[in-house]
């Protein structure tokens, strides 16, 4: 397991760009919303402890990860950000849709990172099951939130 022996809220802020100066977008997923809501605190404390002012973190909830596609694009097209966090919860369940919604949110995700000069972060937990969201959404490994926050001022910052 990836996140056996990591806490993914931990991070080194002598090795991140201070976030002062960017503008980032968080889409977040309403599905799953005691995670999502986790990973979005996650994410914004991370920003602000990074330096990252309020008022250039903008929010925007979607009602699915399968709409985070959408709801990014309109982050780089409307909002002007530096870099978008999409984050979601994916759950597996007792049918396909689970694989058909994960795989098309990733690649969405990933075209939208082809398209535009705009890094879109995925911050999409594709779990087996609910025990497993939560221990990465502030739980026992900590908050992926954080990590997609700290990849956001990365990729921001090559971007510039």
């Amino acid at each position: 397991m990836a996140t056996a022996n990591k806490n993914l809220s931990e991070y080194d802020k002598s090795t991140i760009p201070n976030a002062k100066d960017f503008r980032f977008g968080i889409v977040v997923s309403e599905w799953n919303s005691e995670i999502t809501e986790g990973l979005f605190d996650g994410a914004y404390k991370a920003l602000i402890d990074c330096g990252a002012i309020d008022g250039n973190i903008i929010r925007c909830n979607v009602p699915g990860s399968f709409e985070l596609t959408f709801g990014s694009k309109k982050m780089i097209t409307a909002e002007k950000v530096d870099a978008v966090i999409a984050i979601g919860s994916v759950i597996q369940g007792e049918t396909k849709h689970f694989d058909f919604v994960c795989s098309a949110t990733a690649q969405g995700i990933k075209d939208l990172n082809v398209l535009y000069n705009t890094p879109v972060i995925f911050c999409v937990l594709t779990d087996n099951n609910l025990q497993q969201a939560i221990d990465r959404s502030g739980g026992k490994h900590g908050n992926k939130g954080a990590e997609a926050a700290i990849a956001a001022i990365k990729m921001a910052d090559l971007a510039k």
